[in-house]
């Protein structure tokens, strides 16, 4: 396969990208310091690459499901910053009407089939979608993302032997940051290159330099014409960093700090801006207007979401069976 080609438009979608993805998490941040936003709450701040490089290779029509860690996928994939905090604050402007929260964001316009807060919950889901377009005759793709913890689910190994079986259109995408919640990858499993057990059922199978958009949107352009032409899935491990803690109440002491600055200065948001002024992509002063819009469009889903009404207490029983008179509802 020839080499993904990567444009200036290509460069500044990442930057515009990943900079509101990272501007609405430190927000979110703040907001869950004043007890806004409440419940879980995991930040994708430093993993941003990972989103940007898959959405400038995969089209609207193409799928994405993912774990709990999810307010960068949302964003990414076309939902407004507006819909996404409304939901963090549980009003029922919220993506899924304020009954999901941090964990649970949802889109069907978007082809965005949620956050998922069981681990590794959703990669059965994923190669179930993927098999609804190989049984309707698309060309559809499904991306479906999972963290470095979940790949330890019995689960995953019943989904690749099946996807391998039946050629299922699916990118499976390991988020790979070296921490389980708070335990180490070395201290999890024996085998530390994830992407390897892709192997055992003969899955094409590669690791990924997730603090670089090139390598994502490079890696991902070569699984996703794969799957569209028919010849099943692959299986990446993107290695990527967060900054922050597992969630919004966990202090990070497991890890060091020189660790964590060396991870920094592979910033990917910061490296990309270097990329766009080294390329004469844009100037300083361009890229500034970016970062002016994305302060104004964080400050305007803040006050969506203030102003924005709580769900009536009838709501409580909707939206959890298709059947509106459900028989077995005892009241």
């Amino acid at each position: 396969m020839a080499k993904a080609k990567v444009t200036k438009e290509t460069y500044l979608q990442w930057y515009e990208q990943m900079q509101l993805i990272r501007r609405f998490e430190e927000k979110c941040a703040q907001l869950y310091g004043q007890q806004k936003i409440k419940g879980f709450c995991h930040l994708y701040i430093g993993q941003e690459a990972v989103v940007a490089g898959t959405y400038s290779v995969i089209t609207p029509e193409d799928s994405v499901i993912t774990a709990y860690r999810d307010h960068g996928h949302a964003l990414a994939c076309g939902m407004t910053p507006e819909s996404v905090m409304a939901e963090l604050y549980g009003k029922v402007t919220g993506c899924s009407k304020g009954k999901g929260g941090s964990m649970h964001m949802f889109s069907k316009q978007f082809r965005n089939f949620g956050g998922h807060g069981i681990v590794g919950g959703q990669v059965p889901l994923g190669a179930g979608i993927a098999f609804a377009e190989q049984y309707l005759g698309t060309k559809n793709v499904n991306i479906c993302y999972m963290g470095d913890g979940a790949v330890r689910q019995g689960a995953l190994h019943e989904t690749f032997n099946m996807a391998m079986l039946w050629k299922l259109p699916v990118v499976f995408v390991v988020e790979n940051n070296f921490y389980a919640m708070g335990t180490s990858l070395e201290r999890t499993t024996n085998l530390t290159d994830i992407y390897k057990m892709g192997l055992a059922y003969d899955m094409p199978s590669k690791w990924v330099d997730g603090m670089s958009c090139e390598a994502v949107h490079e890696a991902m352009a070569e699984a996703v014409e794969r799957a569209r032409k028919g010849e099943g899935p692959t299986f990446l491990e993107i290695r990527t960093y967060r900054y922050r803690g597992h969630s919004m109440s966990d202090p990070a002491k497991y890890r060091t700090k020189e660790e964590v600055e060396d991870y920094k200065a592979k910033d990917p948001i910061t490296v990309t801006r270097e990329t766009i002024l080294k390329k004469k992509y844009a100037t300083e002063a361009e890229l500034n207007a970016i970062d002016e819009k994305i302060e104004e469009q964080v400050k305007a889903s803040v006050e969506f979401a203030e102003n924005s009404p709580w769900p009536d207490v009838s709501e409580l029983y909707t939206d959890v069976y298709e059947q509106a008179d459900y028989p077995f509802i005892m009241d």
